[in-house]
Parts: C-alpha cells; sequence; structure tokens
C-alpha cells in the first residue's frame, strides 16, 4: 500500500518540476516616452488571464510560458505586444496615444495615470516650461494653471509672492498651500525679522524641477490632512534615466526696466498748484514755502520720481548632467543667477547645486538621495511704509536738487529724507543657506507590495545684516547695526506600504497605508547696537552701545500623522477612491490635539464604454465627483497656551505672563469641499480639456478675540466663524495645425466667489481692508467719495442717506470696493516650424479693485508739499468747473481723508512671456560633437493693459503687515520688471 502511493506521489514531483522548469520569470519597467515609470500598467500574458501590473515606479514581474508574449496596455498609451524569447528582464516604453491622459500624475504619496484620476489636479511638466527661461519656479505656473491665482506683490528681487487656490479659505492664519518638494513639506513661511517678506522659494532652482502637481479639490489634498484646506503643491525633481549621459549648458544674459513709472508735477508745475493752493487759504506762498524748507525761487527741476529706479540686469549660467544604467542613475546640476533689480539698491544672487542618485540594489531592493544646496544673497530695499523706501523719493519737491550745491554731496536739506544717503552710507543684506535633503528605500518583499521609507530636511539659514552710518535717518548722529540670525530646520519622515493589484481583467486595486512626523525647530538670535567709530566699522560688534532690541528666541512645531487611501478600477472605466488621515499637532490646546480628515471620489470613464468606444468625434470623456475635508493648522506655535517671559526689575530678574490668554480647546479650521468634473477630448483629442465646478465650506474660522485689559490680558485666540467659496474652473487645449507647422492653444479660465458667512464682530483695518458677515474677505469699507461740488471746490461724500456732504465726519460708512477678481485666467500660444518655436503666454485678471493708500499724500490736490501727480492738475478752479479732483487749498484738509477716491479698478491683460527660439539642425551641431543647441530670445512683462493709474495692477504691499485680508493695497510698491533676455542651450 505504501509502495502504490510513493508512485503517483513521484509522478506528480516530477510533473510539478517539469512544469516549473518550462516557466519563467520575467521582470521589467513600463516607462512612457520620457522614461518616467507609469504606475497601473496592466501587463498579461497573451491567451491567458496570467497577469500582473506596474508598481508606483512602472516596475513588474510575472512567471510566464516558454515563447510568451506580454500584453502591455494602458490608457492614454498605444497597446503593445512584447515577445518573451529567452529574456528575464523586459524594459518597455509605451509610446502616447493622441492624447496624454496615460501620462503619470504625481499625487499625494505615489502617482496615478491622469486617467484614473478622480480628484481635481494640475500637473506641468518640465516640458511645459523648459524654453521659457524662469528665476522662481512660481513664475513657471504663473497664468497656466485654472484656479491658482498667483501675484508676484512687488518689483522688488526676492520678495515674497501670494498664491491662493481656490480662493482664500481663512481670514487670519495662513492662506498659503502647502509645499512638498520630492514628498518632503518645506518651510515656504517667510522667517525674516523686517514686515517686507522674503520668498523662501527663491532658494529652488526651477530648472532641476521635473513636475509641478496642484491638489486643488479635496479628494487630492485630504491625504495632506490638516495642512491642506489651502491646496498642496508637489513638486518633483529631476532623475537621471537609464542611457547615455547627457550633458546641457545654458546660458542667458539680459536687461530689465520698469514696467510702468508715474508722472509727477515738474518744478513750474509744482511751483504754479502750490501758490495756488496757498493763496486759496490766504496763506503768503513764498513764506510757506521757504517755511517748509523748499526755496520758492529755486532755479533747479529735479525728477525725483525717476531716482527709485534704474536698468536692471539678469545673468544665468547652469550645467546638468544626467544618465545611468540598469543599476545606477544620476542627476548632477549646478547653476549661478546674478540679477540687478529695477530698484537702486536691490540685487540677488543665487548659486545652488544638486544631486539626485537612486540605485538599484536588487530587483527588490532600491534606494535613492536627493540633496541641494543653495547660497542667496538678497541686497534688500526698505519696506514699502519706511521713508527710507526709494520709491518715497517721489514726494519730494522738484524745486530741491538730489546734491547740495555748497558741498556737492547728497542734499540732506530736503522735505523729507533723501533716502539716496542710505545707499551711499549703509547696507541692508539678507543671506540665506538652505538645503533641501532626502534619502530613500524601497523593497519588495512579496509581489504587488512596496514598502517605502523616506527621510528627509529642509535646512534653512538666514543672516540679516543691517547697517546705516551716522548722518542717515536710522543711523543718527553715531551710526546704527542690526543683526538678526535665523536657523530653521524642518525634517520629516514618510513611511508606506502599497499594494497594486489587477485581478483579472476587470478589477484593480491600489491600497497605500502610511506613517509621517514632522518637526520643525526655529531658532533665532539678534542684536542691536549705536554708536560707531566710524563707516569703516558696520558690525554690532563694533557699537559702543548694545541697545534692548538683542536678543534670543527658540520656537517649534511637529506633527505626527497616520493616513490611507485606496483606489479602485472596474473595466478601468469605474472608479473609485476613499482617503483618510489623522493629524496631530503641537500648536493646538491639549483638548483637540488630534484631527480626522477624509474624502471619497467616484470617476466614470464614459469614453470606454461600448457606446463610445473607438468613437471619431468623443474620444475621451470623464466625469467624476468629491467630497472631503481638510484642515488649516498655519497659526503661531503657542496660541493654545499661557506663555510667560522674563522681566528684569531693578537688576533682579522676574517673570510676567504673555497679553494673550491660552486657550486649551483651539483647534484646526476645517474646509469641507465638494468637486465636480467633466474632462474631455474631442475629434482626435485635438480639442481636450476640463471643467469643475466647486463649493468649499470653511468653518472653525482661527481668530484672534480682543478681551478687555482691564484683566491684563488683550486677546485670546478662538474657532470663530466661518466663510465659503464657489467657483467654476475651465481649461481648454486645442491642437489647431498639427502637421510641419504646429500651433497649440492653452486656456484657462477660473471664477470665484467668496463670502464670510458668520463672523463674531467685524475687523477693520487701518486702511480700508475690512472682514464682514456676508461680504468677500478683504472688502473695502469706509467713506464713499461723491466728486467735487461744482460750485465752491470743496470734496464731496455720501452721507447714510445717499445724499452728499462736504464733512467727512457726516459720511456714511459703506462697501467701497471689492479687491476679488470676478475671474482671472491665462492664455499660451505655442508654434514651431522647422527648428523655429513661438511661446506666448497672457494673464488676465478682471473685476477686482485696488486702494492706492499713498493717494492720500501723493494725489491729493496740494494739501501739503508732498509732490502731486500730474493728474491733480486737473483740480477745481472756478464756479463751473466740472471734475473729480477738489480746489486745492493748503493744510485745509480738502478731501484728503481715506475713502473710495483712491479706489480704481484693477483689472489687467499682461503678456507674461514671449519666447522666440531656433534649433540649430542637428546635422550641422553634431560635426562640433554637440548633440543638440537652441538659442532663443524672450521677454517677460512685456506688455499691460489696464485702467488702474497706479504703478501696477499686480502688486499687493506688505507694508501694513501680512493679514489676508489686506489685499488690493498699493501704498509706494514699486512695479515689476520689464525683462528682456537672450540666451542658448547646449546639449553633449
Amino acid at each position: 500500500m505504501k509502495q502504490n502511493f510513493l508512485i503517483p506521489l513521484a509522478c506528480g514531483l516530477a510533473f510539478a518540476s517539469t512544469a516549473a522548469a518550462q516557466t519563467r520569470a520575467v521582470s521589467g519597467r513600463v516607462t512612457d516616452a520620457g522614461g518616467t515609470g507609469l504606475p497601473g500598467v496592466t501587463v498579461l500574458e497573451r491567451g491567458t488571464t496570467n497577469g500582473t501590473s506596474t508598481d508606483a515606479s512602472g516596475a513588474f514581474s510575472l512567471s510566464v510560458q516558454p515563447g510568451a508574449t506580454l500584453v502591455i496596455s494602458s490608457i492614454g498609451f498605444e497597446t503593445q505586444n512584447v515577445t518573451v524569447g529567452d529574456r528575464t528582464s523586459v524594459p518597455v516604453t509605451l509610446r502616447s496615444s493622441a492624447t496624454e491622459l496615460g501620462e503619470a500624475v504625481v499625487v499625494g504619496y505615489g502617482t496615478q495615470t491622469k486617467a484614473d484620476v478622480t480628484g481635481s489636479v494640475t500637473q506641468l511638466s518640465s516640458k511645459d516650461v523648459q524654453n521659457v527661461p524662469t528665476v522662481s519656479f512660481e513664475q513657471a505656473i504663473q497664468g497656466r494653471t485654472p484656479g491658482v491665482q498667483i501675484n508676484q506683490t512687488s518689483g522688488k528681487l526676492g520678495a515674497g509672492v501670494q498664491i491662493r487656490v481656490r480662493g482664500a479659505s481663512s481670514v487670519t492664519a495662513s492662506n498659503q498651500p502647502l509645499y512638498v518638494i520630492d514628498g518632503i513639506p518645506v518651510t515656504s513661511q517667510d522667517v525674516g525679522s523686517d514686515t517686507e517678506p522674503l520668498n523662501p522659494l527663491a532658494d529652488l532652482n526651477p530648472n532641476d524641477i521635473e513636475s509641478i502637481t496642484i491638489l486643488k479639490d479635496a479628494a487630492s489634498s485630504a491625504i495632506y490632512g490638516s495642512r491642506a484646506s489651502n491646496g498642496v503643491v508637489l513638486v518633483t525633481t529631476k532623475q537621471g534615466r537609464q542611457g547615455q549621459t547627457k550633458v546641457n549648458l545654458g546660458y542667458y544674459i539680459g536687461t530689465s526696466e520698469t514696467t510702468k513709472r508715474r508722472k509727477f508735477l515738474n518744478a513750474a508745475q509744482y511751483k504754479e498748484l502750490f501758490t495756488e493752493a496757498a493763496n486759496n487759504e490766504g496763506y503768503d506762498p513764498q513764506e510757506e514755502f521757504e517755511g517748509n524748507g523748499i526755496d520758492f525761487n529755486s532755479p533747479y527741476d529735479q525728477k525725483w520720481s525717476d531716482e527709485p529706479f534704474r536698468k536692471g540686469k539678469v545673468t544665468q549660467y547652469d550645467l546638468n548632467v544626467s544618465g545611468g544604467d540598469a543599476k545606477t542613475r544620476f542627476y548632477l546640476s549646478t547653476t549661478y543667477n546674478d540679477q540687478t533689480g529695477i530698484i537702486i539698491g536691490n540685487r540677488y544672487r543665487r548659486g545652488s547645486a544638486r544631486i539626485n542618485l537612486d540605485h538599484s540594489i536588487s530587483d527588490k531592493l532600491k534606494v535613492g538621495f536627493n540633496l541641494s544646496l543653495t547660497r542667496s544673497v538678497n541686497d534688500r530695499t526698505p519696506n514699502d511704509n519706511a521713508f527710507s523706501n526709494p520709491v518715497q523719493l517721489n514726494a519730494l519737491p522738484p524745486l530741491q536738487p538730489k546734491y547740495d550745491p555748497t558741498t556737492g554731496e547728497l542734499n540732506r536739506n530736503t522735505l523729507y529724507y533723501n533716502n539716496l544717503l542710505d545707499l551711499d552710507k549703509g547696507s541692508n543684506r539678507a543671506g540665506t543657506y538652505r538645503s533641501f535633503s532626502n534619502v530613500n528605500l524601497s523593497y519588495q518583499p512579496i509581489k504587488n507590495l512596496t514598502l517605502r521609507t523616506e527621510a528627509g530636511a529642509d535646512y534653512l539659514n538666514l543672516n540679516e545684516d543691517i547697517y546705516r552710518a551716522a548722518g542717515t535717518q536710522d543711523g543718527g548722529n553715531s551710526g546704527y547695526g542690526y543683526s538678526n540670525q535665523v536657523q530653521v530646520i524642518n525634517y520629516t519622515t514618510n513611511n508606506t506600504a502599497t499594494y497594486l493589484k489587477t485581478i483579472g481583467e476587470n478589477h484593480s486595486i491600489e491600497a497605500l497605508a502610511g506613517f509621517s512626523f514632522q518637526r520643525s525647530d526655529n531658532q533665532t538670535t539678534s542684536a542691536e547696537g549705536r554708536g560707531f567709530p566710524n563707516a569703516e566699522f558696520t558690525r554690532v560688534s563694533s557699537a559702543a552701545i548694545k541697545t534692548a532690541g538683542s536678543g534670543s528666541t527658540r520656537s517649534g512645531f511637529s506633527f505626527v500623522s497616520y493616513f490611507g487611501r485606496i483606489n479602485y478600477a472596474f473595466q478601468g472605466k469605474y472608479l473609485v477612491s476613499g482617503s483618510v488621515r489623522r493629524d496631530g499637532s503641537s500648536r493646538f490646546g491639549a483638548n483637540n490635539r488630534y484631527g480626522t480628515f477624509g474624502a471619497g471620489s467616484v470617476g466614470w470613464l464614459i469614453s470606454e464604454e461600448g457606446f463610445l468606444k473607438d468613437n471619431a468625434i468623443v474620444n475621451y470623456l470623464k466625469v467624476r465627483a468629491s467630497y472631503g475635508l481638510t484642515g488649516n493648522a498655519e497659526i503661531g506655535n503657542f496660541a493654545s497656551r499661557n506663555l510667560y517671559g522674563a522681566l528684569p526689575y531693578a537688576d533682579q530678574a522676574g517673570i510676567v505672563p504673555s497679553t494673550t490668554v491660552g486657550n486649551p480647546n483651539l483647534t484646526w479650521e476645517s474646509t469641507a469641499q465638494t468637486d465636480i468634473g467633466l474632462e474631455f477630448g474631442f475629434l482626435d483629442n485635438r480639442i481636450s480639456g476640463e471643467i469643475d465646478v466647486y463649493e468649499k465650506k470653511t468653518r472653525d474660522l482661527l481668530l484672534s478675540r480682543p478681551l478687555s485689559y482691564s484683566n491684563g490680558y488683550t486677546s485670546v485666540t478662538e474657532n470663530v466663524g466661518s466663510l465659503r467659496n464657489r467657483g467654476l474652473e475651465i481649461a481648454l487645449n486645442t491642437r489647431n495645425f498639427d502637421g510641419p507647422f504646429k500651433w497649440t492653444t492653452n486656456f484657462n479660465i477660473s471664477f470665484n466667489r467668496n463670502k464670510i458667512t458668520s463672523l463674531a464682530a467685524p475687523i477693520q483695518s487701518g486702511y480700508l481692508g475690512s472682514v464682514r458677515e456676508g461680504q468677500p474677505i478683504g472688502i473695502f469699507y469706509g467713506r464713499k467719495y461723491a466728486g467735487v461740488n461744482p460750485e465752491n471746490g470743496d470734496a464731496l461724500y455720501y452721507a447714510a442717506d445717499g445724499s452728499t456732504t462736504n464733512l467727512a465726519s457726516r459720511a456714511g460708512l459703506q462697501v467701497v470696493g471689492n479687491p476679488n477678481p470676478d475671474f482671472t485666467g491665462g492664455i499660451t500660444n505655442t508654434l514651431s516650424y522647422k527648428g523655429f518655436d513661438l511661446s506666448a503666454l497672457g494673464q488676465f485678471v478682471y473685476g477686482n479693485d485696488i486702494y492706492n493708500a499713498a493717494g492720500v499724500y501723493q494725489s491729493v490736490n496740494g494739501d501739503y508739499f508732498d509732490n502731486q501727480t500730474i493728474d491733480q492738475l486737473k483740480r477745481w478752479q472756478k464756479p463751473g468747473d466740472m471734475t473729480n479732483v477738489p480746489q486745492a487749498r493748503l493744510y485745509a484738509g480738502n478731501g484728503t481723508v481715506q475713502s473710495s477716491r483712491w479706489v480704481t479698478g484693477g483689472s489687467f491683460f499682461r503678456v507674461k512671456n514671449v519666447t522666440l527660439g531656433y534649433n540649430i539642425p542637428s546635422a550641422f551641431v553634431k560635426k562640433g560633437r554637440i548633440q543638440s543647441a537652441r538659442v532663443y530670445v524672450s521677454a517677460q512683462n512685456l506688455a499691460t493693459i489696464t485702467n488702474y493709474d497706479g504703478y501696477d495692477p499686480e502688486v499687493n504691499t506688505a507694508a501694513f503687515g501680512a493679514a489676508n485680508y489686506l489685499i488690493g493695497h498699493d501704498f509706494y510698491t514699486p512695479p515689476l520688471a520689464k525683462t528682456f533676455l537672450v540666451g542658448v542651450n547646449v546639449g553633449f
């Protein structure tokens, strides 16, 4: 019996051994034409149900029969049949079909093909902007991304940039999106001491960027939980690819000038206006002029309004090398950028280097390493509200010369401070060392499962040094020095497990689970000093007196997070996705330290249905819908706590409580967002695009509530109030000509309506910016200007009952403007023919208002001796005159109060970038061992069409603080630069 059993057992083992010997283990990686790994691609052994799908990096492994043929397919790509033969490794490159819907899209903690994405995601790849030279990566996406409004805020180099994704979601917490570089959240808020913010993202070299992805709705961004209400910007840097080593050299040089200069009165006009203003009030003109230090008979005609500006310069060199083999891939780059600003004294230099490596230790184990180092130096100009701001030179009378005629030196005897002295006898420099680094390890313990761990750090070291010699305004009689050292270390670890499985031909599942921890430490040391021996000694250590401004602080925050996501596709056309994240933050109260955020979305790829399959007109059609909850945690690190500080008294140490009260119940702002989207492609996808409709409801706004000072405390931060954003986004792409002559157009337009739905009490700034229930955030609220009484030249205002009055105190307070635009967008046309290429980008903003807060000084019909804009010559002079400029009355305050008088429409259309290039024929350049060569000319901010009468409709001053509701304010803010470049790119 035993023998009879062993015989069939032996036969079975022999058969199994033979079958095993007949199968072959095959592995490979599926990429697109650019070498990017494609996740979720179906790999099927033809004629069988044996199959798998590629992992997040595009890799797969499968056991197949001898002579097998692999059928490799993905929506948006042409299906390929690949014969295995005797190979064990099968690399595959898929060719895109007419649509790019199969391209890999970077999402939170992974990638998906565009056809599988059920959230609202916009991605720009390096090819979208590779022929357009940019200094910072925000310029690369400005005007190109629906639902994303970007304002450069100022023409100052390295200045802060304001980015809003689908409107403002907060009143006093940050409205800036979360920035994630190579999977690591980075410091994006200014950490300097000056009220004029720096742009920390300017430290990233735009030439190193492979793709920029913006997660706009909750379905795409909720995986980042408590910090995703303002959207998420994912930046992926370039990686090396298997193949021949490539070397690329780039160089460009250019000049800059102001986009606009305002016109002010010349000497004759100035003397005419102010003589009339003095006479109208019964003053002796010569006496008043000379009483204010102005020579009534001065022979000079100084054009002070030109003194703040100059012709700028820009130069950039860059080099990158990339390549690798099946085991190791590398990308190395270095760049140097030097800009001389259009504002006197402003210069920005940046040098950076990057190395990105990834190595396959085995088929299952891979390691990666990214490291960058940047050194930037910014010679800064003072903030807009400082008398030392060069743009405020336009207030000086043209009768006063730039140089003192008796000494030949800069004139110190001007109406206001001649801040050219600061350039001559001072400096204001901010130097930064910045490093973005990341190391990662991925392992496939079993088929379809990828474990990944990564650790990254963002190191920022900022040195601010200000020196003003004796004789300057801040330097006084003995000189002034200030030094501030800031160190921010922001480090993160992410650990994820991703399971990607295709079951038969109908089911595809991707499951992600992960853990993340982030900690940020900020340390500041500052010192002030007065009393310097002479102008050669500029450091605080040389000061005779160390003032009370010296000090040292330390701060920080931490997040701990658990998250998961499931994506499911049935038959490649019915899509379901869900994500959840639980965050804990040190910033919030002990009673509400943790929050849970989640989202769900569905999609239907209608074009894959039988009734539309292979349709000649409708090539691609997908509807998607999502709903989810995200949060905002961007407030101070200790708003939930009662704080104490040291206070010396009579040489004895003591402590004193902070004037703010801690709140143990403080928690996140929460934003619930609904999104419905339609994606389409017609006529061989020559017409394609997306339409999105959304609603965002934010509750538990983080606001500071004032307290009665009788108890010693001034305020407490609470979760009170709510707001809503509703919007429509449209993106349309067309291939107008697709032969030897190619012409494509990309158009996008976005509509957003913001409304405060509940608020404990109105918030009013010292200017017109206000927050009020039932109104958009930042609404202009104040007196409404009614023009001029034609009988007597009085300035008029509207009273509460609609009548007019010449007494500002009787004017009713009301809404007088809205800084939020009706719609924004951009249009890009790209043309190419026989080596020539032309790209033109236009950006537009419509329906917003701007408050020129400097108008109360420079456009106020000669109330005081500030030089006036040229339009003030249209003042009222005699009964019957019809004008908007009141009678000139020296010191009389005729129309000088803050009002809608200086609120102007801020709509504009700007030719943002035009670039013309020529690719030298390869047959010619290869004679010199060069693979490619391109020369180009480019213009940025080439032309602007606007009715705004200030310097620039795109700017927004930071002089009054960083409050979200102080938008659309212009206060001696310099315009953006118009830049012309010529450059060359060479590849070896």
